[in-house]
């Protein structure tokens, strides 16, 4: 019963992917990204501004880290997936996507010094070579030719940041509680797009019967229900056992794609994808140390204290 907790999640998640992707003709990210953040902020306030409020102390003392978390996994990592949408497949993005896991154990070498694995190190190469055929659509060495497509770039670009934001959390272990922390993270992002957003053209902005739907999903279903159900599924499984489901997101989002935007699914995506993600799987499972002793491995995880795709 506990593993219904990440696997719902991750389905969330791939409708998330499927809505960015229909927001990308419908509304200026910017504006998606702002308006989701209102509306979860006030959903999140019913139950957590109180709470915030008498742990304002611990709050405050923590507050630069908590800035940084919100503009790297709220404004950045939600920016720059919607931005992408304009220009890739879903199915590239939740490729993409699932790479976090992997680049947050490389990210944890360099920022936390943990040791490198050898499923860190082959799982990388194996990743990297997925990659290279799924964006290369094919022919691995026309990235080198022409270089990487936009929207996959500012995916990767997004992976990064949102592992970047899994790495501080563990690197710093600020005291607050998930949703307390969760919510200020929302009200920084908030801030840092507030003058982007009264920049984009009102056009580009409105609410109307086609946005209000994908808001409301992104808000409620993304933001909020989402969160909820990762942040249990930490608290019964653990991180390592939750972080494993990720690996599920490419496949959702391919079969959502496919009966709900009529994308048609190549052959590079099942090889490439398949590559990439047992590439994954590999860094996630195989904890033999590459250089030094086994007692020398500890946990490395996503931190999920909050999440928010």
């Amino acid at each position: 019963m506990s593993y219904l907790f990440p696997l719902f999640a991750i389905l969330f998640w791939a409708g998330n992917v499927i809505v960015s992707k229909m927001a990308a003709s419908a509304i200026s990210p910017t504006a998606i990204t702002f308006y989701r953040l209102v509306l979860a902020l006030f959903l999140m306030g019913l139950f957590t501004a109180r709470p915030a409020w008498r742990n304002r102390r611990v709050i405050w003392r923590h507050w630069p880290k908590l800035a940084l978390y919100g503009a790297l996994s709220s404004a950045v990592f939600q920016a720059l997936s919607y931005r992408a949408a304009e220009t890739t497949t879903a199915t590239n993005m939740a490729i993409l996507t699932a790479l976090i896991p992997l680049l947050s154990m490389l990210l944890s070498v360099v920022i936390l010094r943990d040791p490198l694995t050898l499923g860190m190190a082959v799982g990388g190469v194996l990743s990297f070579l997925g990659l290279l055929y799924l964006v290369g659509q094919g022919d691995m060495l026309s990235v080198f030719q022409h270089g990487v497509h936009l929207g996959d770039a500012l995916m990767l670009m997004a992976a990064l940041s949102y592992a970047l934001y899994g790495v501080l959390l563990r690197h710093w272990k600020v005291p607050v509680p998930a949703w307390q922390s969760t919510f200020v993270q929302s009200i920084f992002a908030l801030i840092y797009m507030l003058p982007l957003y009264w920049r984009v053209p009102a056009a580009q902005a409105a609410l109307d019967v086609k946005t209000i739907p994908l808001i409301l999903y992104a808000g409620i279903f993304s933001s909020v229900l989402l969160s909820y159900l990762w942040i249990e599924g930490v608290h019964r499984l653990g991180p390592n056992r939750c972080s494993i489901f990720i690996n599920l997101l490419p496949l959702f989002t391919a079969v959502a794609a496919f009966v709900m935007l009529r994308e048609q699914l190549h052959a590079y995506h099942l090889l490439g994808g398949a590559v990439t993600l047992a590439g994954v799987l590999l860094a996630q499972t195989v904890q033999r140390p590459l250089f030094g002793s086994a007692g020398a491995i500890h946990g490395r995880s996503i931190q999920a204290r909050s999440a928010q795709p």
